[in-house]
């Protein structure tokens, strides 16, 4: 048996899935980093590795203000595992680009593992997914929203900085 009941932790991942739905609906993403402990440690594949709550803010804050974060619309989970003995919720992260003017759909997802601290706070989150898998999502949403007449300045400058990639 863990630290905390099954009830506790699936509350705490539902008030975590409230709080990631509200951020991508405003594009205020502030309260995201409120869901962590100060001390928290954040891991993330491409950006690297921090800790602390305010620096998970400026990280989330950049990373969602900018493309392609700005035209990610949804982050459902596609299936989720609660990890009682251990505390953590270990789930698949769809992340769902707006419709790019064609009606089309592109996402890729990523493995997120969270740590719980208690009091519904995460002591830890590391985002594990392929970076080749979700560029190459991002410059087939940009080819549809050329297409479609709705690739934005923000997002042709990141396709021509990630020309050579």
């Amino acid at each position: 048996m863990g630290q905390w009941s099954r009830a506790e932790l699936v509350e705490a991942f539902e008030q975590y899935q409230d709080v990631v739905e509200k951020c991508a609906e405003t594009g205020e993403w502030s309260p995201f980093a409120d869901l962590f402990t100060e001390d928290c440690t954040y891991v993330e594949h491409a950006y690297g590795s921090w800790h602390g709550r305010e620096a998970t803010r400026r990280w989330i804050i950049r990373t969602m203000t900018t493309f392609p974060g700005n035209q990610m619309v949804a982050f459902p989970p596609a299936w989720t595992t609660v990890d009682e003995e251990r505390g953590w919720i270990i789930c698949d992260i769809r992340n769902v680009m707006g419709d790019p003017g064609d009606d089309s759909t592109h996402e890729a997802s990523n493995i997120t593992i969270l740590r719980y601290a208690g009091d519904g706070l995460w002591a830890e989150e590391e985002d594990i997914y392929n970076p080749a898998k979700f560029l190459t999502m991002v410059r087939e949403w940009c080819a549809a929203a050329s297409a479609a007449g709705t690739l934005t300045d923000d997002a042709a400058d990141w396709l021509r900085l990630t020309e050579s990639l």
